[in-house]
Protein backbone atom coordinates (compact mmCIF):
# COMPACT_ATOMS: atom_id res chain seq x y z
CA UNK A 1 0.00 0.00 0.00
CA UNK A 2 2.78 2.36 1.10
CA UNK A 3 4.62 1.52 -1.86
CA UNK A 4 1.86 2.79 -4.31
CA UNK A 5 0.89 5.57 -2.49
CA UNK A 6 4.72 6.79 -3.39
CA UNK A 7 4.67 5.72 -6.81
CA UNK A 8 1.28 7.72 -6.78
CA UNK A 9 3.12 10.81 -5.59
CA UNK A 10 6.15 10.51 -7.27
CA UNK A 11 4.19 10.28 -10.81
CA UNK A 12 2.37 13.52 -9.45
CA UNK A 13 5.36 15.24 -8.51
CA UNK A 14 7.40 14.12 -12.04
CA UNK A 15 4.49 14.85 -14.33
CA UNK A 16 2.79 18.66 -12.41
CA UNK A 17 5.82 21.46 -13.05
CA UNK A 18 4.24 23.59 -10.52
CA UNK A 19 5.22 20.52 -8.28
CA UNK A 20 8.62 21.06 -5.77
CA UNK A 21 8.13 18.32 -3.78
CA UNK A 22 6.61 15.17 -2.95
CA UNK A 23 5.95 16.67 0.83
CA UNK A 24 4.41 19.45 -1.01
CA UNK A 25 2.19 17.50 -3.41
CA UNK A 26 0.96 14.87 0.07
CA UNK A 27 -0.16 18.31 1.64
CA UNK A 28 -1.30 21.05 -0.39
CA UNK A 29 -3.21 19.23 -3.18
CA UNK A 30 -7.13 18.71 -3.14
CA UNK A 31 -6.80 15.81 -5.43
CA UNK A 32 -4.36 13.94 -3.57
CA UNK A 33 -6.51 13.91 -0.27
CA UNK A 34 -9.32 13.11 -2.89
CA UNK A 35 -8.24 10.51 -4.52
CA UNK A 36 -6.99 9.00 -0.97
CA UNK A 37 -9.99 9.56 0.54
CA UNK A 38 -12.16 7.85 -2.53
CA UNK A 39 -9.70 4.33 -1.81
CA UNK A 40 -11.01 4.07 1.58
CA UNK A 41 -14.27 4.39 0.65
CA UNK A 42 -14.03 2.48 -2.34
CA UNK A 43 -12.53 -0.39 -0.05
CA UNK A 44 -15.42 0.04 2.17
CA UNK A 45 -17.78 0.09 -0.77
CA UNK A 46 -16.38 -3.32 -1.90
CA UNK A 47 -17.06 -4.86 1.52
CA UNK A 48 -20.86 -3.58 1.06
CA UNK A 49 -20.52 -1.05 3.42
CA UNK A 50 -22.39 1.49 1.32
CA UNK A 51 -23.45 4.27 3.63
CA UNK A 52 -20.14 4.70 5.22
CA UNK A 53 -18.56 4.48 1.80
CA UNK A 54 -20.60 7.37 0.78
CA UNK A 55 -20.32 9.43 3.82
CA UNK A 56 -16.74 9.14 3.26
CA UNK A 57 -17.16 10.35 -0.24
CA UNK A 58 -19.67 13.31 0.79
CA UNK A 59 -17.13 14.56 2.97
CA UNK A 60 -14.14 14.10 0.81
CA UNK A 61 -16.51 16.36 -1.65
CA UNK A 62 -17.16 19.48 1.27
CA UNK A 63 -13.23 19.61 1.65
CA UNK A 64 -11.90 19.09 -1.46
CA UNK A 65 -14.70 19.96 -3.67
CA UNK A 66 -13.94 16.94 -5.38
CA UNK A 67 -16.53 13.83 -5.57
CA UNK A 68 -15.29 10.31 -6.33
CA UNK A 69 -17.78 7.93 -6.43
CA UNK A 70 -16.93 5.08 -3.87
CA UNK A 71 -18.29 2.50 -6.94
CA UNK A 72 -16.21 4.44 -9.92
CA UNK A 73 -12.88 2.13 -10.74
CA UNK A 74 -10.14 4.14 -11.32
CA UNK A 75 -6.29 3.32 -12.05
CA UNK A 76 -3.03 3.38 -9.71
CA UNK A 77 -1.47 6.55 -11.42
CA UNK A 78 -4.97 8.36 -11.62
CA UNK A 79 -4.46 11.84 -11.50
CA UNK A 80 -6.69 15.19 -11.37
CA UNK A 81 -5.36 18.66 -12.00
CA UNK A 82 -7.50 21.79 -12.49
CA UNK A 83 -10.55 20.39 -11.21
CA UNK A 84 -11.72 23.52 -10.17
CA UNK A 85 -10.77 25.59 -13.22
CA UNK A 86 -12.85 22.64 -15.52
CA UNK A 87 -16.02 22.99 -13.42
CA UNK A 88 -16.07 26.66 -13.56
CA UNK A 89 -15.98 26.19 -17.14
CA UNK A 90 -18.67 23.88 -17.09
CA UNK A 91 -21.01 26.07 -15.74
CA UNK A 92 -19.74 29.20 -17.70
CA UNK A 93 -20.61 27.23 -20.59
CA UNK A 94 -23.95 26.21 -19.44
CA UNK A 95 -24.96 29.09 -18.32
CA UNK A 96 -23.85 31.85 -21.21
CA UNK A 97 -24.90 29.19 -23.95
Amino acid sequence: MFKSMKAYLNNIRENDPAARSVLEVLVLYPSVHAVGLYRVSNALWRKKFYFTARLISQFARFITGIEIHPGATIGNNFSLIMVWVWSLVKRLRSVTM
